[in-house]
């Protein structure tokens, strides 16, 4: 075996036992498709064919290293995969070219992937330089190194602010309009160095590493992550059959809000309050699986420390707005 295939074996992905056990009663069903969203490495989709031996996949991502690899480790269920070249938003759009209209399960691994951030020509890690690329898709769209060269400051403070929760977001911003004056950002080292600058010493010591909620920001406006996800939400209760169940995670607090109101939504009865009986297609329309947002163990985390941010959150379909 050779040893990227090995150690894409060897990866572990986050909580994979609750994912199995929240999935298994739909996926048990005769003729159960799953659709995995974003199969990054195969981790889940590996441990959910082997569980489910009729069980049919269609993996999409948008990076085509995760389907290359992914492909590789899930060469062994055979025709039971279909891969996907698409984002997650497009579900509905691609299952029917597939001939499918509904799903039994539906997975969504949020947030950059463990091979994203191991490769070092990406420019996902603060940890190490490499060129601003951050593109989920390096086939296309803007870069990281596009947006801090072009973006005025205001616009840059926005995305820094709402997307990365950065307090310093404006001195941020000013700083780097000042540095590209000077050069254009090119590789991440130069941004790092600089973010040490423009932050605060005392901030330093006890927010984290200064860069991580910049890189988060970027890497989040170069892919369309939250306008993604918040289109793909609702496309994806659309396939999802009923007895079907949907499982997310999410790695930080704007996703995991999201994904709370959209699951929140649905699971509410939407007769008006007073009538003594539920109107048609207007009861809830999903059933909450976990009691808020379920969270990885101490020793999960301990042995894979992107487990430490996650949040789970579960539901099934038991009806259909009207």
């Amino acid at each position: 075996m050779p040893d990227e295939l090995r150690r894409d074996h060897e990866h572990v992905p986050v909580l994979l036992d609750r994912v199995l056990a929240l999935l298994a009663p739909a996926l048990a069903r005769p003729g159960a498709v799953l659709v995995d969203a974003t199969v990054g490495l195969g981790g889940h989709s590996d441990a959910l064919l082997a569980a489910h031996p009729e069980l049919r996949l269609i993996a999409f991502d948008r990076d085509p290293a995760a389907l290359e690899r992914s492909g590789a480790r899930l060469a062994r269920h055979g025709e039971r995969v279909q891969f996907v070249h698409a984002v997650y938003d497009r579900i509905p759009e691609e299952l029917a070219r597939l001939g499918l209209s509904t799903v039994d399960g539906l997975l969504f691994d949020l947030g950059v992937s463990s091979m994203q951030l191991d490769q070092e020509g990406r420019g996902f890690a603060y940890s190490r330089d490499a060129p601003l690329d951050m593109r989920m898709d390096p086939t296309t769209g803007v870069t990281a190194a596009d947006v801090l060269n072009t973006y005025e400051i205001g616009e840059l403070s926005r995305v820094l602010r709402e997307y990365g929760e950065e307090r310093f977001a404006h001195r941020i911003a000013k700083a780097v309009v000042a540095e590209r004056s000077k050069a254009p950002f090119e590789h991440s080292a130069r941004l790092v160095e600089l973010l040490y600058q423009a932050v605060p010493a005392a901030s330093r010591r006890t927010g984290g590493h200064p860069a991580k909620r910049t890189f988060q920001a970027l890497r989040i406006e170069v892919n369309g992550e939250l306008e993604t996800l918040r289109a793909a939400l609702p496309s994806a209760f659309g396939v999802l059959a009923t007895g079907g169940r949907i499982a997310v995670e999410s790695y930080h607090s704007l996703e995991d809000r999201m994904v709370k109101r959209e699951f929140a939504g649905r699971a509410k009865s939407r007769t008006p309050e007073g009538l003594p009986v539920e109107l048609p297609g207007h009861g809830p329309e999903l059933r909450l699986l976990t009691r808020g947002a379920e969270v990885a163990g101490e020793d999960e985390t301990a042995r894979n420390p992107r487990a430490g941010s996650v949040r789970l959150r579960a539901a099934e379909r038991i009806g259909w707005a009207a």
